[in-house]
């Protein structure tokens, strides 16, 4: 995927690179004018426009390509924190907006979410033989073994997968996926391509999986053609070792980049002392203020991102105190002394480590456990068409017995079975305690809400109702979470607080929408599926079932798994906020609840809907 950051501050625009360019293709511009002549000359999936940019601000430029009919999804980033930037920015056209200082995790989250909401064609796992792609991990597989591709090398692959029966030529594939003014020669496409089927074979591919058409490209090799691999020597795999192995990757980049940038930071302090010393000499110049007010502000974002969030606030107090019109007394410009001292203080600790680890899931074969033998004698016909390779267990007992040799990559389980042979619920408890890695599809005839609660606890990727089409089946393995957004103005609402009820059921209706709300959780499914509204606000926190068990249920079932969501929390642990949007969230917003930016952030989802439409139409 191609991104656009735009971001004038060298120790921020560096971090963000770090952090995207393992799975991305990343363009980089200084100030809004560049940004709006990159946008013209390149497609990108994504924009990170920071708002304090100089030539022509964040906002005008959103405005601008918004005005012209440009779709791309935009994030916003800023240091100004106040509910009248934020607003401004949503109704500027924006998708998202985050304040820094941010961590990073929370702005991958983010960046999954509109990258998946912009991704409207492709499915979340493409598989081609033994090769997988899971589009929400970016990462690329050859049978359960992660494939170490530098960023273009993956962008090859993943552009070969995402059109397998494509021919790219060396060509296409610079237009596609380098940058106007740093494409190489078309030679360095070879050196690429050798370097992949090196890595394959590495792998344990058998043959050469990419084929070369003389005269015009390259191409995936037609499955038909594709020799069966010999099983894995061990299946015995342990997911806890790829995570420490990212989570020490991401500690040693943090430390590379504060080496590299914890002098500028000294030097942006010594700015700050400078105008310290002016100020009690009264020889304070309006340019020397500004300069010290944009140098605050860029440390307000940066200190915070690379683990010094009480950096971040001293930068802010001082950045407050560096105002034109405010006129420092004796008092506050020892006060800002004192600030200063701090912050250079602050500077001299060891940083906190901001990056987290993400788990990397593992995919194999497919698992169908259903005794009805009509569906699953089709279901392995059809798969074979389809590059699957499905296995079939007639009962709980029989798929245990073949998980003992084997996993999967993913299992499709009824829920119900002939008496002796159990429970599929029940089932489902083992599989989330001893084989949490592998996602699990519910295909059955029960479709109860209490079903559909169990089966979200216990952790179901989707539960797919019978009668279903076998088209419906393949689609759910490939497409598992791939949420999608459709325009309506009505919205429902679940919060266990009826205040927060009254105040938002005066709120949005002014606007044009029809609001219901919910008091009782445990009447959602029967609300939902009555009143079929557009846009979900869920309360994180409530007692019985909380909003991420409400989303995971509405994520799990196929009719209602595009349905934009929007949380409401009161919470401001980081975590909570990434689990938020990895179950399926779309947006959040925390109380106590501000008019502008609710309705803001509400707008805003629903007509990013219509836009799509629109596109797709």
């Amino acid at each position: 995927m191609k991104i656009l950051l735009v971001e004038d501050d060298s120790a921020i625009r560096v971090l963000i690179e770090k952090a995207l360019r393992p799975h991305h293709t990343v363009a980089v511009a200084e100030d809004g004018r560049s940004a709006l002549a990159l946008v013209e000359q390149t497609d990108y999936d994504l924009l990170l426009l920071d708002i304090e940019i100089p030539e022509l601000d964040g906002i005008s430029v959103c405005k601008r390509l918004r005005n012209e009919g440009c779709q791309v999804p935009i994030l916003l980033l800023t240091a100004k924190d106040q509910v009248s930037d934020r607003v401004l920015g949503l109704d500027a056209g924006a998708d998202d907006y985050m304040v820094k200082p941010f961590h990073i995790p929370e702005l991958l989250a983010r960046i999954r979410a509109l990258l998946r909401r912009g991704r409207t064609a492709a499915t979340s796992v493409v598989i081609w033989g033994n090769l997988h792609l899971d589009c929400l991990t970016n990462e690329i597989r050859y049978e359960d073994q992660p494939l170490r591709l530098t960023p273009k090398e993956h962008g090859i692959l993943e552009l070969m997968l995402l059109n397998p029966q494509r021919i790219f030529s060396r060509s296409a594939m610079l237009d596609r996926l380098w940058e106007l003014g740093e494409p190489p020669t078309e030679s360095a496409i070879s050196s690429h391509i050798k370097a992949i089927r090196q890595k394959l074979k590495a792998a344990g591919a058998h043959q050469d999986l990419i084929e070369t058409m003389y005269g015009l490209g390259y191409r995936l090799r037609a499955l038909e053609t594709l020799i069966p691999s010999s099983p894995s020597a061990s299946d015995d795999h342990s997911p806890e070792a790829p995570q420490l192995g990212k989570q020490a990757l991401a500690n040693a980049v943090m430390a590379e980049l504060w080496e590299r940038f914890k002098d500028s930071f000294g030097v942006q302090i010594d700015l700050l002392d400078r105008v310290v010393v002016a100020l009690q000499d009264g020889l304070l110049t309006a340019d020397l203020q500004q300069e010290a007010k944009q140098t605050a502000h860029k440390l307000v974002g940066s200190l915070g991102v690379y683990g010094f969030p009480q950096g971040s606030v001293l930068a802010k107090q001082i950045q407050d105190l560096l105002h034109p019109d405010i006129s420092l007394e004796a008092a506050e410009i020892q006060q800002m002394a004192e600030w200063v001292g701090a912050l250079r203080q602050e500077i001299s600790r060891v940083p906190k480590a901001t990056v987290a680890p993400t788990a990397v899931p593992k995919l194999s074969q497919v698992l169908v456990v259903d005794d009805d033998e009509a569906l699953t004698t089709r279901l392995q016909a059809e798969a074979m068409a389809r590059s699957f390779h499905m296995t079939i267990a007639r009962n709980p007992v029989a798929a245990q017995s073949i998980l003992d040799r084997t996993l999967p990559a993913v299992i499709l389980l009824d829920l119900t079975f002939a008496d002796s042979h159990g429970d599929g619920l029940n089932w489902l408890e083992t599989l989330k305690q001893h084989y949490p890695q592998i996602p699990v599809l519910v295909f059955t005839g029960r479709g109860s809400f209490s079903d559909r609660i169990a089966a979200a606890r216990l952790g179901v990727q989707a539960f797919l109702q019978k009668p279903i089409t076998v088209e419906q089946i393949f689609q759910a393995i490939a497409q598992a979470l791939n949420p999608q957004s459709s325009p309506t103005g009505k919205v429902l609402i679940v919060d266990d607080d009826p205040l927060i009820l009254h105040q938002l059921s005066g709120i949005l209706p002014p606007w044009g929408l029809q609001v219901t709300t919910l008091l009782e959780p445990d009447r959602f499914w029967e609300v939902l599926t009555r009143t079929v509204p557009d846009l979900l606000i869920l309360d994180i926190e409530m007692p019985g079932l909380s909003g991420i068990e409400l989303c995971q249920v509405v994520r799990n079932d196929l009719q209602w798994g595009n349905l934009p969501i929007l949380f409401l929390t009161a919470h401001q642990e980081v975590e909570i906020i990434v689990e938020a949007f990895a179950v399926g969230g779309d947006d959040y917003i925390r109380k106590p609840i501000l008019e502008p930016e609710l309705v803001a952030r509400v707008l805003n989802r629903l007509e990013g809907a219509q836009r799509w439409m629109r596109g797709t139409g």
